[in-house]
């Protein structure tokens, strides 16, 4: 197995993975911040394993499977935006916020590897590079969703909780975009 596809197949795994942690913890907690982020991580396994699928195959099939991520990107985040305004109409409970910040700090180490083992291929390959802007994305969600978990606790809102599951669900939008625009 050559070291690319040895490397796409943790990051998968890691990502398949913590999607599976945050759907149940983010509806167990009541968190959209979770939730929305879980999310955004079954995108990155289906995008990382449609990767392993196109590996050996030629640019434009790649581009073919990055074009698909961005549009399932883009379908997951308007689904969630959906939840959002859902949330915010009805009465939402404030999450449970030690939740949001614990499996957040572990999720932020798994994207964290991730975007470690993603940077170690060398190549300009559009359905690599879309697995980077993917990954960095992760980074940053992750570190919103803590910061939400922290706002939860001082504000005992649902409000930081719900700003925060939008501006994850906006960064999936930002990237489906920038996907999709790679790829022509």
């Amino acid at each position: 197995m050559s070291n690319t596809r040895k490397l796409l197949w943790w990051v998968f795994a890691i990502n398949a993975g913590f999607f599976l942690v945050e759907i149940v913890t983010g509806l167990l907690a009541s968190s959209m911040g979770l939730v929305a982020d879980s999310l955004d991580m079954l995108a990155d396994a289906i995008v990382y394993g449609a990767a392993l699928a196109v590996h050996a195959q030629d640019g434009q099939r790649k581009a073919q499977v990055a074009r698909m991520s961005g549009y399932l990107q883009l379908a997951l985040s308007v689904a969630g935006f959906f939840e959002v305004v859902r949330r915010s109409i009805g009465a939402a409970e404030a999450p449970d916020f030690r939740t949001m910040i614990l499996v957040s700090l572990a999720a932020l180490a798994g994207n964290a590897i991730s975007l470690f083992l993603l940077q170690r291929i060398k190549s300009d390959e559009v359905h690599i590079r879309a697995s980077v802007i993917f990954t960095n994305n992760d980074v940053i969600m992750n570190i919103g969703v803590i910061l939400a978990g922290g706002l939860v606790l001082l504000s005992g809102s649902a409000i930081p909780d719900l700003v925060i599951g939008a501006a994850v669900l906006a960064m999936v939008l930002r990237g489906a975009v920038r996907i999709l625009r790679l790829s022509r």
